[in-house]
């Protein structure tokens, strides 16, 4: 019996050594980099998640705005598929990372942190749409 007790606190600190985290994240890349990407993708969306202000004043063509604070806990209509690649990008990088945050916690899959406008070197567009 007195050998059986260290055989088994080493088996269960091996077991706890080789469990992994499930836990899903987002990726966080250049601006070059996610113009390589956008290039090379299809089907992505570009998530600008700063304020309609901001948003209004410019952003990257075919970006759509959904500003940081107003993601909750709930489900977001302009972002059905959940597995979808979405690139998320907001003015110098802070919120980009809060909102993917919170995107991977309501159960995105394929989220991608771009940084912020101000590394964009592409050009940009104003207006609401």
């Amino acid at each position: 019996m007195k050998r059986f007790i260290p055989i088994l606190m080493m088996l269960l600190l091996l077991t706890g050594c080789g469990a992994q985290s499930s836990e899903t994240t987002y990726r966080q890349i250049s601006m070059e980099e996610a113009v390589t990407m956008m290039e090379e993708e299809t089907e992505y969306i570009i998530l600008d998640v700063r304020t309609a202000e901001e948003y209004s004043e410019k952003h990257i063509p075919g970006a759509i705005n959904i500003a940081n604070e107003s993601i909750g806990t709930e489900d977001i209509p302009e972002l059905p598929d959940k597995d979808q690649l979405i690139l998320v990008y907001c003015r110098s990088g802070n919120r980009s990372k809060q909102a993917s945050e919170k995107l991977i916690k309501l159960g995105y899959t394929n989220i991608v942190e771009i940084g912020g406008i101000n590394s964009w070197p592409g050009e940009t567009v104003a207006g609401d749409k």
